[in-house]
């Protein structure tokens, strides 16, 4: 009996069908190279063919990438986020750097496995292991730096998390079959600023995005909850300063592309070269780049209710966050008050107790949990047991008692979440679809969610809301963001 998923695979990729760029590779024995599902070329007899998953198993395989379509700049796979399960919350956990800064222990630890289990898990998943899988990432960054950037090839070889020069240049060429200076100058392109400093640097990228992309209602959404000294917000950006593994980092993004060809033009201060690679996972995440939002929309438009609005807002997406802990705080501030309140109290708190910085217009860091833990009683406003609720939260993340990142899974992060005392429904979901990208986070507690859902027609009782809201599955959270714009 015929594979269906193979048979799936093989359709798009014969139709060179873009919307499945990044959703899967396709390996051509016969010519040892690797595409994606659009790439130009004749398309290769069935019996030649293997699709993958990730790019790290098709090296596993002795494929190269194709120097024709480029795989790997493409968007990424919207699964990591729409599944929950090991391998996923690892493919998070690698995206932002783990590996090199921890090692495969580490990220068994992280994932509360030992690595030996981690790794039976993922090859029989993904096709190769965590080395693997780390590796290739580390290549596609280093790719993204050659082409995007003029900084020293050296530089890039240690941004992109070699252990060094001689091992850069044997993985690109294994790769790529090319050097890492052919790589550079077939790409042609030499953004003016990009460059190193003080053992920092200024960089210029640009990101894919998997169309359609609603980028401005997503750069609204951020703009409106801009927090005075950490973000700037006008009508074609959103910036701000946040901390890396190595350092602070400031952030200026901007909407650029094509609708038929959506990117945003990142342009980066560094304070470690580093930090490039968890830098642009968190952008990807808080942008939600690599969202199937074809599939998506198809899905949500098959509700009369919300066919208008998907048709009028293509693309719409859920914004995530560059640091988990901050979401946690900005969610309990705003809990039963408006943004604008919120947005209010969140920059008195920064202003009195965030880390000062002067970095490209930038003043401040967004707090750490360990400064609202000692000295957040004395600027926070409001209810006792809201307050007790914020600087306990906190004083669980800056002893270790709770943890928040990537590599959770939404239903341990939220019954952690919600043991906390003030800690409810509403704010344990609103923090699992930000941080974790949950696609399917219906916050029915919402109130303006519900007023948007109440001007669409849809019931605006929550139970009532709940139940309607199952035919949207598993894309609930998306639904909640066309509901909030009404």
């Amino acid at each position: 009996m015929a594979d269906p998923v193979f048979a799936e695979r093989y359709r798009a990729m014969s139709a060179r069908d873009a919307r499945f760029d990044g959703q899967f590779i396709t390996g051509v024995h016969s010519t040892g190279i690797y595409c994606r599902p659009s790439c130009p070329a004749v398309a290769p007899k069935p019996g030649n063919v293997t699709f993958y998953l990730t790019a790290a198993a098709a090296h596993e395989a002795g494929l190269r990438a194709c120097k024709r379509c480029l795989p790997d700049a493409v968007p990424g796979s919207p699964e990591w986020n729409v599944r929950d399960d090991l391998a996923a919350r690892a493919m998070r956990l690698i995206a932002d750097g783990t590996v090199e800064r921890e090692g495969v222990p580490g990220l068994a630890r992280r994932l509360g496995y030992t690595p030996r289990h981690l790794g039976r898990v993922l090859t029989a998943e993904l096709g190769a292991g965590p080395l693997a899988l780390a590796r290739a990432h580390r290549a596609q960054t280093a790719r993204l730096l050659l082409t995007g950037t003029d900084l020293p090839i050296t530089d890039v070889a240690f941004a992109a998390g070699f252990s060094s020069v001689r091992q850069f240049n044997e993985t690109m060429a294994e790769v790529y079959r090319m050097t890492p200076g052919a790589i550079r100058q077939a790409a042609r392109r030499r953004p003016a600023g990009s460059h190193v400093e003080g053992g920092g640097a200024t960089l210029s990228l640009h990101l894919p995005a998997r169309a359609p992309f609603d980028g401005g209602a997503l750069l609204g959404f951020l703009a409106a909850r801009a927090i005075d000294g950490v973000e700037q917000a006008d009508a074609g950006s959103y910036a701000r300063a946040l901390r890396l593994p190595h350092g602070p980092a400031t952030v200026r993004l901007t909407l650029t592309g094509t609708p038929q060809a959506p990117a945003v033009q990142c342009d980066a201060t560094l304070a470690d070269v580093a930090d490039l690679a968890p830098l642009v996972a968190r952008v990807r995440r808080l942008l939600d780049l690599d969202a199937d939002a074809d599939a998506i929309d198809t899905a949500l438009a098959a509700d009369p209710a919300l066919a208008p609005s998907v048709a009028a807002s293509p693309g719409r997406r859920v914004p995530g966050a560059v640091d988990a802990e901050e979401v946690l705080f900005r969610a309990l501030i705003g809990q039963q008050v408006s943004v604008a309140a919120a947005r209010t109290a969140l920059a008195r708190l920064t202003a009195a107790i965030g880390e000062p910085i002067d970095l490209g217009g930038f003043t401040r860091l967004f707090p750490t949990a360990q400064a609202i833990a000692e000295r957040g009683r004395e600027v926070l406003r409001g209810p006792a047991r809201r307050i007790d609720a914020i600087v306990g939260a906190a004083a669980a993340l800056a002893d270790g008692s709770l943890t928040i990142d990537v590599g959770e899974s939404r239903d341990e992060l939220e019954a952690r979440l919600l043991a906390l005392p003030g800690v409810g429904p509403w704010t344990a979901g609103y923090v699992a679809m930000r941080v974790l990208g949950s696609p399917d986070v219906l916050l029915t507690g919402d109130l303006a969610l519900r007023q948007g859902a109440a001007r669409l027609g849809l019931p605006s009782d929550p139970k009532a809301l709940a139940e309607r809201g199952t035919a949207w599955a598993p894309w609930r959270s998306y639904a909640g963001m066309h509901l909030w714009a009404a």
